[in-house]
């Protein structure tokens, strides 16, 4: 896809703004994981509450190394062998490196290196991790094509990003890092 359109969902996504893109099995919806006013109006336009927390997706594990530091070395094994891929991981953070509106009540994080082109080459453009949740209001299914993704949302969101979804049919599981449990299959 044309290297612009990346450029677009990044000022976007730098200028604070929530964005539409596609991800391995549905579409999602992004914004600044550090920007807090951000975070709450993407929570706000999904009906979703601040205490279950948002996953980040990133374009490499170098994107999220300061969440790796002292991990042990079987849990880094692990997420090597997992990634990139379509595993989701709840990866601890006991110094808080991830601020509390990403995390909800929760002490850890969720966090997924992908291996879809399009989430890579938009998190690369943006420089760091971005948020990554269902592109829908809460109750509803989530959005396997950007005509869904319109009629959800229309213009509350400030870009939508063109391409394709990922061959996944649900959306990641989640694993606990700690002890390999299945928190969402």
């Amino acid at each position: 896809m044309n290297q612009w359109h990346y450029s677009q969902a990044a000022r976007a996504l730098h200028a604070g703004g929530v964005i539409a893109y596609p991800t391995e099995a549905v579409w999602g919806l992004g914004c600044d994981p550090y920007n807090e006013t951000a975070v709450r109006r993407l929570l706000a336009l999904k009906r979703r509450p601040l205490h279950k927390g948002v996953i980040l997706v990133a374009a490499s594990m170098t994107q999220i190394e300061p969440l790796l530091r002292g991990l042990a070395p079987e849990h880094l094994e692990r997420l090597q062998a997992s990634w990139p891929g379509p595993n989701t991981w709840l990866l601890p953070d006991p110094d808080n490196i991830i601020p509390s509106w990403i995390k909800g009540k929760h002490s850890s994080v969720a966090v997924r290196v992908s291996a879809h082109p399009g989430v890579i080459s938009l998190c690369k453009a943006f420089g760091r991790p971005i948020v990554s949740t269902s592109a829908n209001p809460s109750s509803a299914e989530p959005a396997r094509t950007l005509l869904r993704v319109n009629t959800y949302f229309g213009k509350k969101l400030d870009y939508y990003l063109p391409g394709k979804l990922g061959d996944l049919a649900q959306p990641t599981t989640i694993q606990d890092l700690r002890d390999s449990r299945v928190v969402r299959s």
